[in-house]
């Protein structure tokens, strides 16, 4: 879907947990993730910790949407 979505102009960032199958799938901008359960967070720290760990996962995204890029690149 990442593919179908960039052939018609749009950029996408694909946030991943598993980086190599994004590669595989063809994504450009890949932003990894935490974990498979639970991708864009961790319930084992509290809630502020978690808060900063998703704004700085989307952050990073936002910045990955804005960044020319020539193939496809993680942004770590």
């Amino acid at each position: 879907m990442v593919k179908g979505i960039e052939a018609t102009g749009i950029p996408v960032v694909h946030i991943c947990t598993i980086v190599p199958i994004s590669k595989t799938v063809g994504a450009n901008r890949i932003v990894p993730a935490i974990a498979i359960p639970h991708p864009l967070g961790n319930p084992k720290v509290d809630k502020d910790e978690e808060y900063k760990l998703r704004r700085k996962i989307v952050e990073k995204s936002l910045k990955a949407l804005t960044t020319e890029i020539d193939g496809q690149t993680v942004f770590e």
